[in-house]
């Protein structure tokens, strides 16, 4: 405990940890309105991504890490997937995918893009583990083309009756989740000595926040962290529509970049830190591991889900621009992680496929799908 006291008095992000009670307080008590409640909620969940950041590099550092990066993703994953049950409950079937389709592209270009960047503005190149990154590109690819089958089928034929269309996405999302099931077996049991992290130079400088707290005090701060963060998200969920009128944004560029960014903001914080530290096995491993445990296993468990808590059953058909923008955001992150290598520039141009994506969607009239 004095570990954590000691890195909020020390951590000036921290100090915004005083929204977290003042938001509960004005949405319980109702003394502000959706617009105020939105800001505050964004304000909250940065200072518990940090913690969360924090919590969760102490443990990598006992795990390693390949685990560490997964740790990441499943946990940063949680608000995510708060944000699409709550709108799953509500039938807000289009909530849903467009939260779905806006985190695998945030997660695989602008988390992917900026650890680059701020890695490459420290050091000159960076390397990472090429087999692990080609699994988890591999695996994200997959799932893409799983997601956009559906859709393909129902753009090209209008005949496509809709009890068809349901069948076709629970099947596909079993499919999916065995996929990801094998995957973890695959590079945390039989083939564990594949994903090791490559050697990084000056790993040991520059960790900024002091030194790993222990194993049971990062724990500890991981649950309490994760149940804030989804009391946070219930709140965010609630204020995020009002709040996009009120800030002229469409609900498209609302749900692929805002409600994804937020989100993320936890696993952000975790891949940039390890990106400026040299660890960058870390920041690739929640980048492209939390889109692809998004694609094959939050999305398929959500279409599953609805046939319990949703309205209607929910299927994998998703409009034109989210099916273009998940695609090339695979192809833009598979041509990336192959080479293993990487310096600020390639940053540079995988945040411009990004900044296309979300100007588009920023821009785009009211009525018209992204």
């Amino acid at each position: 405990m004095h570990a954590l006291l000691k890195e909020i008095r020390h951590n000036p992000i921290l100090w915004l940890l005083v929204c977290v009670p003042a938001l509960f307080v004005c949405e319980h008590l109702h003394l502000a309105s959706s617009t105020v409640l939105f800001v505050l909620s964004v304000l909250a969940i940065v200072p518990l991504a940090t913690l969360l950041s924090h919590a969760t590099e102490s443990v990598a550092a006992k795990t390693g890490d390949s685990v560490g990066g997964l740790l990441n993703a499943t946990l940063g994953n949680l608000t995510e997937l708060v944000i699409a049950l709550t709108a799953l409950k509500a039938g807000q079937y289009m909530l849903v995918k467009a939260s779905i389709a806006g985190a695998i592209v945030t997660n695989s270009l602008f988390m992917l893009g900026m650890s680059f960047l701020l890695g490459g503005l420290k050091y000159r190149t960076q390397e990472f583990n090429r087999a692990s990154a080609r699994m988890q590109a591999g695996l994200l690819f997959l799932a893409t083309i799983a997601l956009l089958v559906p859709s393909a089928i129902a753009q090209t034929d209008s005949t496509v009756v809709t009890k068809f269309m349901q069948d076709l996405s629970v099947g596909i999302s079993v499919l999916l989740m065995v996929a990801y099931a094998l995957g973890m077996i695959f590079s945390l049991k039989t083939h564990k000595e594949l994903f090791a992290s490559a050697e990084a130079e000056g790993e040991e400088d520059g960790h900024g926040h002091g030194e790993p707290w222990p194993v049971g005090l990062a724990l500890t701060v991981l649950a309490v962290v994760t149940v804030l963060v989804a009391m946070v998200s219930h709140v965010f969920v609630a204020s995020v529509q009002e709040a996009a009128i009120s800030f002229g944004m469409s609900q498209a560029f609302v749900g692929f970049v805002v409600v994804a960014i937020v989100g993320a903001a936890a696993e952000m914080a975790s891949a940039f830190s390890g990106a400026r530290k040299n660890r960058l096995d870390l920041s690739v491993g929640i980048a492209l591991g939390s889109s692809t445990q998004i694609a094959l296993f939050v999305a398929p468990l959500l279409v599953l889900l609805s046939y319990v808590m949703g309205p209607t059953p929910m299927d994998l058909q998703f409009w034109p621009g989210a099916m273009v923008m998940m695609f090339f955001a695979t192809l833009t992150a598979s041509f990336v992680a192959g080479s293993g290598r990487s310096a600020w520039f390639v940053g540079v141009l995988v945040l411009a496929v990004y900044i296309v994506f979300a100007m588009t969607l920023y821009m785009l009239p009211p009525g018209i799908k992204g």
